[in-house]
């Protein structure tokens, strides 16, 4: 369904320093990091897309969107609360810890973050414990 997923960040070092250990978390490889542009980008396995990149807005504008949300999957709830850590660890700021949310399904567990620019993300696991 995707090509590509870009979230604008206005401090690249600050989003790399916070990207990076979640990517990580999350089994999601680098795939190229260039900070003469500044941006970066992770490939979902198996690959080759869709992509989640990172990087300064071309137009200059301010970086982070009001009511968009970028959710990632976590393959078990062991996970989506390592992410939640990591992510907090790295500067990231609650907006819901993870715990399961049985109005969107049953087996819905997820947790909710914003990074350092404040675009709001989540990570989210969809099976049974």
């Amino acid at each position: 369904m995707f090509s590509h997923v870009f979230i604008g960040i206005s401090d690249f070092e600050r989003a790399l320093a916070f990207y990076r250990p979640l990517m990580q978390v999350l089994g999601t490889p680098e795939r190229f990091c260039d900070d003469q542009r500044p941006w970066a980008g992770w490939q979902s396995a198996p690959g080759p897309r869709p992509l989640f990149l990172i990087g300064r807005p071309f137009d200059g504008e301010p970086a982070a969107g009001n009511g968009q949300m970028v959710a990632f999957m976590a393959r078990d709830r062991a996970t989506v609360d390592r992410a939640y850590a990591t992510a907090l660890a790295n500067g990231g700021t609650c907006e819901g810890p993870p715990g399961l949310r049985p109005q969107y399904h049953a087996d819905y567990y997820g947790a909710y973050v914003r990074d350092p620019d404040g675009n709001k993300l989540c990570v989210a696991c969809h099976t049974t414990a």
